[in-house]
C-alpha cells in the first residue's frame, strides 16, 4: 500500500513538473490550470474529493493535468441539485429556454478554436476534426433554438360528440449523459441542446480519460446559465469511473439515461435502467460496411473510403471497418487505396497538416495489435501496416501511434469475430462480391447495424439498398462514406447498436413525456366504442 505521505509526494512531484509548451498554451487559453489539481464536479459549485483522474495526452505520453473526480455522496448531492434545477427549468416558457441555447451557442462559437484544440490535445483526433466536433455542438444548439418554438404536440380527432383529444408533450425531468471518449464534446452537446430546449435538467458523466474537456465545456454552459439567473446544476457535471457511472444508471432521480460506449457496457445499461422502469437511449458498437459497385465513381468512393477508415485513427463509431468491393474493381480500387494509405504519416494532431492521430490509449493499441493477430492467424493478407509506428521523433515517440491496416481475409464469414466483431482502430478488412444481394447480405450479417455506405450511379442499386430489402444499418448512405453525420437527421443505430436516436430529426421526441389528453367540452360524457354502462341502458 502506497502511504499518505508517499501519495503527498507524488503529487507535489507532479503539480511542480512543467507541462510542455505545446500542451500549455492550449490549456492556458481555456482557463484550465494544470498546477493544481481542477474540481470535476459541478452542481452549481465547483467540488470533487473522490479519486484523482489522470488526463494523459495520447500523442506524447504526458500527464496534462489530474482532476478531483466525484465520491458517491457528492454525486447524490449533485442529482438532488439536478431535480431541484428541474424544477426550475421546467416553467421556463420553451422560447425562452430557446434563448438560454442561443446564448450557449454563441459562448462556444467564440471559444470554438480553442476548444478544438483542446479536443486534439487530450482525445488525441487531428485539429481539423476537433474543430469540426466542436462545430457539431454548435450548429446542433442552431437547431434547438428553432426547436423549441416548435416541440409540437398534435390534435387527434374524437369519435364522440364535443370531444378532442390531445397529445402533449412535457419535460421529462432529469437526463444524464454518459459520453464516451472519442467525441468528448459533441455528443454532450446532442444531448444537452434536446435536453435543455424539452425543459430537463442534464447530467454530464464523461469519460475518465477526457475530463479536461468536459470541465472547459461546463464552464462554458455554467457561465451562460449564471448569467440568465439559472440554477448551475441545470447542466451539471460529474467525473469518475465505472463505481458513478453505475451509480447514475441506478439513480431513480434520473428520468433517462443516455449511454454512448460498448455493445457489452450498453447492455448492462439498458437492463439496469429497463429494471427500474428508467428511459434508455443507447448509442453502441459500429461495424460498418462499404459497398462498391462496377459503375462507381472511384475519384469520389476512394478518398472517402480512406477517410472513413483512416479519420480519427479509425476511433469513430461511424469509421468504416469493412469494405465490399465488386470483382471489377478490386484491382483498381485498392491499388488506389493503398496509395493513399502509404502516404498518409503520423503527426501532432495540433499540426493542421496531420492526418493521422494517436489512438487514445495503450490499451487502444493492444486491442489493435490483437486484430492484427488475429487476422494474419486466420490467413488474412495484411496489404498494408500491422504495426505500431517505430522510431518517432520526440515528442511523438511516446504517443499511441498505430499504422492503419488494410486487410484481406481468405473469406467472407461474417459470422466469423474478424468481421463481426468491432475493432476501434484503422483496421479495414476486405471482401470481394459478384452481385449486390451477397453484399447486402454480409453487410446485415454482423450483430451491429450503424452505418453503411454504396457506391454507384446506377438508380436500381439505389433502390434496392435503401428499400426493404436493403441495408438493415441505421444510416443508409449512396455515393457519401460511412463516417461524417450532419446534425439534421436523427443519428443513431439499429440492432446491437441499440436503436438509440440522436440529435435532429425526431431524436427530440425522447426527452419529453408525452400525455393523452381527452377534453370534453360538451353536456354530455358518452363512453368510447358506444359502450353504455346506466341502469336504464
Amino acid at each position: 500500500m502506497i502511504s499518505r505521505h508517499a501519495s503527498t509526494t507524488a503529487r507535489r512531484t507532479f503539480l511542480s513538473r512543467a507541462l510542455s509548451s505545446r500542451a500549455s498554451a492550449v490549456l492556458s487559453t481555456l482557463d484550465l490550470h494544470s498546477s493544481r489539481e481542477l474540481s470535476g464536479v459541478y452542481d452549481g459549485e465547483w467540488r470533487g474529493s473522490g479519486e484523482v483522474l489522470e488526463s494523459v495526452c495520447p500523442t506524447t505520453g504526458e500527464v496534462l493535468a489530474r482532476v478531483q473526480s466525484a465520491t458517491p455522496e457528492e454525486l447524490q448531492r449533485a442529482l438532488e441539485r439536478s431535480r431541484e434545477a428541474y424544477k426550475v427549468l421546467r416553467n421556463v416558457p420553451a422560447p425562452k429556454r430557446g434563448e438560454i441555447l442561443r446564448q450557449i451557442r454563441e459562448a462556444l462559437a467564440a471559444k470554438r478554436d480553442a476548444l478544438g484544440a483542446l479536443i486534439s490535445l487530450e482525445m488525441g483526433k487531428i485539429r481539423t476534426e476537433g474543430v469540426g466536433e466542436v462545430q457539431e455542438f454548435v450548429d446542433i444548439a442552431d437547431y434547438a433554438v428553432g426547436l423549441s418554438r416548435m416541440m409540437n404536440g398534435r390534435m387527434v380527432a374524437s369519435e364522440r360528440p364535443g370531444h378532442s383529444i390531445l397529445e402533449v408533450p412535457n419535460p421529462l425531468g432529469v437526463v444524464a449523459v454518459l459520453s464516451a471518449f472519442n467525441f468528448p464534446v459533441a455528443v454532450y452537446g446532442w444531448n444537452l441542446a434536446l435536453s435543455l430546449a424539452a425543459g430537463n435538467a442534464t447530467l454530464w458523466k464523461p469519460s475518465p480519460s477526457t475530463p479536461l474537456c468536459a470541465i472547459a465545456v461546463t464552464k462554458i454552459v455554467a457561465a451562460v446559465l449564471e448569467h440568465n439567473g439559472l440554477p448551475g446544476a441545470v447542466a451539471g457535471l460529474v467525473t469518475g469511473g465505472k463505481d458513478i457511472g453505475v451509480g447514475i444508471v441506478d439513480s431513480k432521480h434520473v428520468d433517462m439515461v443516455s449511454f454512448t460506449g460498448s455493445e457489452a457496457v450498453g447492455s448492462q445499461v439498458g437492463q439496469a435502467v429497463q429494471k427500474r422502469f428508467g428511459k434508455v437511449l443507447l448509442e453502441l458498437g459500429g461495424n460498418n460496411a462499404a459497398v462498391v459497385m462496377p459503375d462507381a465513381d472511384l475519384d469520389m468512393a476512394v478518398p472517402s473510403v480512406f477517410f472513413g477508415a483512416v479519420g480519427t485513427a479509425g476511433q469513430r463509431c461511424t469509421s468504416t471497418r469493412r469494405l465490399y468491393l465488386h470483382s471489377s474493381v478490386v484491382q483498381a480500387f485498392l491499388s488506389r487505396l493503398e496509395s493513399l494509405y502509404q502516404s498518409v504519416r503520423p503527426g501532432d494532431p495540433l499540426d493542421s497538416k496531420t492526418l493521422l492521430g494517436p489512438l487514445h490509449t495503450r490499451h487502444a493499441v493492444d486491442v489493435y495489435h490483437k486484430a492484427v493477430d488475429r487476422l494474419q492467424k486466420t490467413g488474412a493478407e495484411i496489404l498494408t501496416g500491422g504495426a505500431s509506428y517505430r522510431d518517432l521523433a520526440a515528442p511523438l515517440d511516446g504517443g499511441n501511434f498505430v499504422m492503419p491496416t488494410i486487410a484481406i481475409p481468405q473469406e467472407v464469414n461474417v459470422a466469423d469475430p474478424v468481421w463481426s466483431t468491432e475493432t476501434f482502430a484503422p483496421v479495414l478488412s476486405v471482401g470481394v462480391f459478384d452481385e449486390l444481394e451477397q453484399a447486402i447480405e454480409w453487410n446485415n450479417g454482423v450483430p451491429q447495424g450503424l452505418s453503411s455506405s454504396l457506391w454507384t450511379r446506377d438508380m436500381r442499386n439505389v433502390g434496392k439498398w435503401i428499400g426493404p430489402a436493403g441495408s438493415d444499418a441505421g444510416i443508409v448512405n449512396v455515393n457519401v462514406g460511412t463516417s461524417g453525420a450532419e446534425i439534421g437527421a436523427a443519428f443513431g443505430g439499429n440492432k446491437s447498436t441499440g436503436w438509440g436516436r440522436e440529435s435532429g430529426g425526431d431524436a427530440w421526441k425522447q426527452y419529453v413525456r408525452w400525455s393523452a389528453c381527452t377534453l370534453n367540452f360538451s353536456d354530455a360524457a358518452p363512453l368510447a366504442q358506444g359502450v353504455q354502462f346506466s341502469n336504464s341502458a
